[in-house]
């Protein structure tokens, strides 16, 4: 009586667990995504404004910067606000 449980019981078992692990791993990569959108910002420097590259990011936090100048992106003339990485 057993056995039979089990072996009929036995693949919806399996694919629930599959199924429940599925989603687990599908939102947990969904939300690594998310952490940081890597940009390039820019200070200033000898030819000039914005000239000068210096990795940034779109998260919101602390201003970036570049030997205590702050980096722009180069949105709107060089004044796209970014942040540290």
């Amino acid at each position: 009586m057993k056995t039979a449980f089990f072996k009929s019981t036995m693949p919806f078992a399996v694919v629930a667990i599959m199924g429940i692990s599925g989603a687990f791993l599908t939102t947990s990569m969904q939300s690594a995504s998310n952490v940081a959108a890597p940009k390039t910002g820019y200070i200033a420097g000898a030819q000039g404004p914005c000239s000068v590259p210096v990795s940034c990011n779109t998260t919101p936090g602390q201003i970036c910067l570049a030997n205590g100048v702050q980096a722009f992106g180069k949105a709107n003339n060089c004044s796209e606000v970014l942040y540290r990485p």
